[in-house]
């Protein structure tokens, strides 16, 4: 018998009624895919971040937050439902969260458990590691992933991507020969060699996907709030698309910034001593038009490429700012919790990478803000966070029940000042091959431990239970010293020490995820 984890305080969480229910806050939960801290709020001067910064100014800003795997469907995963990667079994693009793991709870899920509306629409979670439905489970409605509301003056884009004349006019061919539907739309894009990494085309804001999901977002606010949250308190969910390949938004976004201005990158080789495993050769973005398959990048089209995705961060940005304009004139910016996440960082060029993919700093760290009532304004907070933590936070914060046997602790204490810091580390990982690497991540080093997994006895590989003699390769990086991971330090006399005391947290680390795995497989059967 398939068994879920049984919330503490259950019955407290059964006692809700209509005037508990009207103390409740909202959630306004925003998601920004492949979003890294290019914000102006985290220090970048280049980039026009005017609503990220206000909502900056409202609330908590963590600069040192990283998401558990970076790479969409995993890092979601991880994230909705509070465990890591090896507890959801979810790895990769393809896995089935429920199919594998289906006595899972999740944010949105365990809100409308304890009397929330719970809806939501763009990209919560990865559409190929959920069902059709954007996991039914979740919501108190369907979700709202198609059938958007775009800009009546305008055709829908082609592939949810491209508004160029170039692209409806392969789509009108592609009709008329009898295709339709996203998957063999796009693929007849690539058949023509007509996918590119960027667009700039003038047009509004709901002329893109972007902008449509904006529209839905503020149907939801404006009719669950309409009556002040008085019934039911709301959890909305939004989740934009961009800045994720193709870096597409309208003209004016692209507008704001000179491409001459844009930053490359300022180291773009591999940290001396790294595992040449460690790095990829960026087959995701290699997959666009244009783009060579071998080989670094030129300056022009680095420069082009980051315009783009700056011009991507400005048009969210703008996005945000609706759904923001839309609490306060309704005056329900008092008694609602606003979260604001990207799902992992991306590699600009740096180490000679683009995209994610990896366990180095660009690719983990991403950002995370918090507002809302009991919440500090306009602080910042260094402590290691970790996205397995925005579970057990927004439990805390909304005071409703915890479920036992998350892997993430309540960052509650920072958000009202009690605490510095509520974890030693933040842990990330990413596989290549048979092979595991864990990142533990603190206030100034980066420990990343490869470590072969076990074989099961269906053949498939399994997380290592500990280190043991399964340690393939270690690195580790001072960002104190050396903010672009140009060495790794590992073999360094001086970092005996600390070397021996990263692996003794590793060993325990494994060892402790194996025992919660035992159990959650124990209590599932």
């Amino acid at each position: 018998m398939i068994k879920k984890w049984i919330p503490l305080a259950v019955f407290a969480g059964l006692a809700i009624g209509t005037s508990m229910a009207a103390e409740k806050p909202n959630v306004l939960f925003i998601a920004v895919d492949d979003l890294k801290p290019d914000l102006g709020n985290y220090g970048n001067t280049l980039v026009k971040t005017p609503n990220f910064d206000r909502l900056a100014a409202m609330g908590v800003t963590f600069t040192n937050s990283h998401c558990n795997q970076a790479v969409c469907g995993p890092s979601r995963a991880s994230l909705m439902t509070g465990l890591r990667p090896d507890r959801t079994r979810v790895h990769d693009l393809k896995t089935v969260c429920r199919e594998v793991s289906p006595w899972i709870t999740t944010i949105p899920e365990h809100f409308k458990n304890n009397g929330y509306v719970s809806v939501g629409t763009g990209k919560i979670y990865d559409p190929r590691c959920v069902d059709k439905k954007s996991d039914e489970p979740s919501w108190s409605r369907p979700f709202r992933l198609y059938n958007l509301d775009y800009n009546d003056q305008f055709p829908e884009p082609v592939a949810a991507a491209y508004q160029g004349a170039a692209f409806h006019q392969a789509l009108k061919e592609m009709t008329a020969e009898g295709k339709k539907g996203y998957g063999p739309i796009y693929k007849g894009l690539v058949k023509r060699d007509l996918h590119p990494a960027v667009e700039s085309v003038d047009v509004p804001d709901d002329a893109y996907t972007d902008g449509a999901i904006r529209k839905q977002g503020v149907k939801y606010l404006r009719e669950l709030g309409g009556q002040g949250g008085k019934e039911k308190p709301f959890f909305v969910a939004v989740g934009f698309k961009k800045p994720h390949l193709p870096f597409v938004a309208p003209k004016k976004y692209w507008d704001m910034y000179n491409r001459e201005d844009m930053p490359l990158a300022e180291f773009k080789k591999h940290a001396e001593n790294s595992p040449d495993f460690a790095y990829h050769n960026f087959p995701e973005l290699r997959s666009y038009s244009g783009i060579p398959a071998e080989g670094p990048l030129s300056d022009a089209q680095s420069r082009e490429l980051i315009h783009g995705y700056y011009a991507c961060i400005s048009y969210i940005d703008a996005q945000i700012g609706m759904l923001l304009d839309e609490l306060e004139q309704r005056d329900l910016m008092k008694n609602t919790i606003i979260v604001v996440w990207g799902d992992h960082g991306w590699h600009l060029g740096d180490h000679g990478l683009w995209a994610k993919h990896t366990n180095y700093e660009q690719s983990t760290r991403a950002p995370l803000m918090f507002a809302g009532p009991g919440i500090q304004k306009g602080k910042s907070s260094a402590a290691p966070t970790e996205f397995v933590d925005i579970f057990p936070t927004l439990c805390d914060l909304a005071g409703i029940p915890q479920l036992e046997n998350l892997d993430g602790q309540s960052a509650k204490p920072i958000l009202d000042g009690s605490k510095e810091q509520v974890d030693d580390y933040a842990v990330s990982q990413f596989g290549r091959g048979k092979a595991m690497g864990y990142a533990f991540r603190d206030k100034q080093y980066r420990y990343i431990v490869w470590v072969n997994g076990d074989k099961a006895s269906d053949g498939t590989t399994t997380p290592a239970a500990e280190l043991g003699d399964k340690v393939k390769a270690e690195e580790l990086y001072d960002y104190k010293a050396d903010p672009l991971e140009t060495k790794n330090i590992i073999k360094d006399p001086e970092q005996a020490e600390r070397v021996k005391a990263l692996r003794a947290t590793a060993d325990n680390f494994l060892k402790q995820q194996h025992s919660r795995i035992a159990k959650q497989t124990a209590s599932a059967k």
